[in-house]
């Protein structure tokens, strides 16, 4: 089969997702995205915690109802979604092939967008020393077995790395009921940002060692324990100062790659970091194709990344008019408070900007906030702070699949581990709409409402 459309989208994530309605509402006739997977919405679908949405919806959203927003407005705009589609290659003339479980499909494009993603370093990438049991996992596969496939990964954890997916796990997996006894990360400081290591480590006092990496694999079938060793500033392990720990689970958050295997077919020049080399328009080195999101350059937020991929989807239909491009404002990518929170502080999480905001004595209020909204959240943090509780529960008949869900509103801190344990008990019947109620608690006396963040049937 060919076919011939004015834009073409590869990748269904929030960049794609953006930049294929972005498009259509810019002119475009006929706009195709295609997306490798089952499902759109890209990693979005498998990462059930919240924070998501702040800047492109002013909300905080969990990661599927994030992708629930994205998808629901490239349908609107009249975008044709293509599930299950491998691209295997662009061509000179910009022919994209692709693999279906049907046979080869051929877009015939008068301009394309990648929006091919990123993927996670490995073991491999970093050559940690010593035997290869099972048991060792990047960040994100871990979070995929235990969010969406009902596979609890271990019981005693170390985690390379403090990246942002790899913090998020440190508590997911603790409120799953496994022990993290360590968060080693071979920087200076945590690599992920602020409010993650607030909320994610400090919150469940999981030991974080910096300037600390894994010098050693131990174990035969299943993994026995790590050795963590310091390094110097030229991160060379030092000799001596190598100690045991005995787990059964590792997990690297070491990092992640732009993906563009694809991008390569067609002779777009990469950079060193595999990132798509772009103008300031997001027009790779070849007329026509532009990049967007993290296969252009890692980004910090979702939010960004749809923000690039708007604008990438307007410039490609720029092209097919002949008309002025816009440009990309590189402050956006990434410009949030990254490593270890100010001694002392609040890290804000109303909004992006992460405040560090702290009580002056002297001034009788507090500072560092930007605007009254951190004074607030501060002064909410010190009397009764609160936390939204993402989890999932079982679905009846279904062993090995699992329904994201949330509280409906925030509750207090000091219940957040009793409700995922009684929701560990529960059971949903499908069919299941996003933002249904499909349990009641009890907390004191009140009831807290748990409502379904995907749709499934």
């Amino acid at each position: 089969m060919r076919r011939e459309c004015d834009v073409v989208v590869i990748g269904g994530g929030p960049g794609g997702l953006a930049a294929a309605c972005s498009a259509k509402k810019s002119g475009a006739k006929s706009v195709v995205l295609l997306e490798r997977d089952s499902l759109p919405g890209g990693i979005l679908n498998q990462c059930i915690h919240d924070g998501f949405g702040l800047i492109r919806y002013h909300e905080t959203f969990t990661g599927p109802e994030y992708a629930k927003h994205a998808i629901e407005e490239a349908e609107e705009a009249g975008v044709e979604i293509l599930t299950s589609r491998h691209v295997r290659s662009i061509s000179s003339d910009k022919t994209v092939t692709v693999y279906t479980k049907n046979g080869i499909e051929e877009y015939k494009a008068g301009s394309i967008v990648l929006a091919t993603g990123c993927r996670e370093r490995t073991r491999g990438n970093i050559s940690i020393p010593g035997s290869r049991p099972a048991g060792v996992f990047t960040a994100g596969v871990a979070q995929n077995l235990i969010n969406c496939r009902n596979v609890m990964v271990g019981k005693k954890v170390v985690i390379l790395g403090s990246g942002d997916i790899g913090l998020i796990m440190a508590r997911r997996l603790t409120l799953e009921g496994a022990e993290v006894l360590a968060v080693a990360e071979v920087m200076p400081e945590p690599t992920g940002l602020a409010r993650n290591v607030t909320q994610c480590v400090y919150e469940y006092n999981i030991p974080l060692y910096v300037k600390t990496t894994v010098s050693k694999i131990i174990g035969k079938k299943r993994l026995e324990a790590v050795e963590l060793s310091d390094v110097d500033d030229y991160m060379r392990v030092i000799p001596g100062t190598a100690r045991r720990i005995e787990c059964d689970t590792l997990i690297l958050s070491v990092g992640l790659i732009p993906e563009n295997e694809v991008a390569e077919t067609v002779g777009v020049k990469l950079l060193s970091n595999n990132g798509t080399e772009t103008d300031r328009f997001l027009q790779t080195d070849v007329e026509g194709i532009f990049s967007c999101g993290n296969s252009r350059h890692v980004m910090d937020l979702a939010d960004y990344v749809s923000e690039q991929g708007e604008l990438a989807g307007k410039n490609a239909v720029h092209y097919l008019k002949k008309e002025p491009f816009e440009s990309w404002d590189e402050e956006k990518s990434n410009c949030m408070k990254k490593g270890f929170p100010e001694e002392g502080t609040v890290t804000c999480t109303v909004c992006p900007n992460g405040c560090q905001v702290k009580w002056d004595d002297k001034e009788n209020c507090y500072i560092g906030n930007k605007c009254p909204r951190g004074a607030a959240f501060a002064e909410k943090e010190r009397t009764s702070p609160v936390r939204t509780v993402t989890t999932t529960v079982k679905i009846s008949g279904r062993n090995h699949e699992l329904l994201p869900v949330r509280t409906s509103s925030p509750i207090s801190k000091a219940y957040v581990f009793e409700v995922v344990n009684k929701l560990k008990e529960v059971e949903v019947s499908l069919p299941v709409h996003s933002g249904d109620i499909v349990q009641e608690i009890d907390l004191d006396n009140e009831k807290v409402e748990i409502i379904s963040t995907v749709s499934k049937q």
